[in-house]
């Protein structure tokens, strides 16, 4: 057994051996400094009520943490107030509601991944976990790219108009 091996074996024997309100801890048993209480996160959720109260969890953890995070949010919020400011027809601004909800799906993706990744290599560079994150995040990349194509097709025509108008008065 190589080196490497046998320093996963042993990684999965203190996984294992770990009690249940370790949560908050890393493989080697010292205390992350995570400011957020996930105590008893691993278990099933009981409810339904318990099941939204983690995604929020999730959702607050991304907009506190993640920069992308929020300027995905207020960017996707100016472009929905200027949708209704130029009285688009409700399907065009649900279809940059759509758009933004797959950007800010995928930003939460992109933030699982890498806590995975990172959680799984720790501190130390591997090729495979840089394809992951670089992967993750060209997915978020893409899907703001399409935003973006959606936003100025629907917002730009109209947007001009106003623009005109008001040079012309």
């Amino acid at each position: 057994m190589t080196l490497e091996q046998q320093s996963k074996v042993s990684n999965i024997a203190q996984l294992l051996t770990m009690p249940p309100d370790s949560s908050n801890q890393t493989v080697n048993g010292s205390k992350k400094a995570l400011k957020y209480n996930r105590e008893l996160s691993w278990k099933i959720a009981s409810n339904l009520a318990i099941s939204f109260k983690y995604a929020w969890a999730g959702l607050s953890y991304a907009f506190e943490t993640q920069r992308n995070f929020r300027i995905h949010t207020v960017i996707g919020t100016l472009a929905i107030g200027l949708g209704v400011f130029l009285h688009l027809k409700p399907v065009e601004i649900s279809v940059i509601g759509i758009t933004i909800g797959i950007v800010l799906a995928m930003e939460l993706l992109n933030t699982a991944i890498e806590s995975l990744v990172d959680l799984t290599v720790g501190q130390s560079y591997h090729e495979l976990a840089k394809i992951a994150k670089d992967c993750a995040a060209g997915a978020v990349l893409v899907s703001a790219m399409a935003a973006a194509i959606v936003a100025v097709a629907l917002l730009l025509p109209p947007f001009w108009t106003v623009i005109q108008l008001a040079i012309a008065n």
